[in-house]
């Protein structure tokens, strides 16, 4: 069975990818950052959420490998997104396909503000 975290922009498989194709794992996490390309991002902000993840992943260590832990770990992960567009280190793509302000409206800067 495939263990899974799916969240608006992150997506957490137990499972390595092998010929396109996701085979389960009881070893190997693979993550997804932002599949539906929602948002707008850089080198930093990427770097950011994969050392994040590795932090909440070895926080996890020795315990059982479960759809809860993963799912813990995808909704921090989330927040820490949430974090980087609050502050501006990643932005929300206009472009998208399907436009989902799910993390709040985004910022726009006013005349006086420029």
């Amino acid at each position: 069975m495939l263990l899974k975290c799916t969240t608006r922009h992150i997506r957490i498989f137990a499972a390595e990818v092998e010929n396109n194709e996701l085979a389960p794992s009881d070893s190997v996490l693979t993550l997804d950052i932002d599949p539906d390309n929602e948002l707008n991002w850089n080198e930093e902000a990427l770097q950011q959420v994969y050392r994040m993840f590795d932090e909440l992943v070895e926080s996890y260590s020795g315990e059982d490998l479960t759809e809860y832990n993963l799912r813990r770990i995808g909704s921090d992960l989330e927040h820490f997104v949430r974090g980087l567009l609050q502050s501006g280190q990643i932005s929300y793509n206009l472009n998208s396909r399907v436009l989902n302000y799910s993390m709040g409206l985004p910022q726009v800067a006013s005349e006086g503000s420029v």
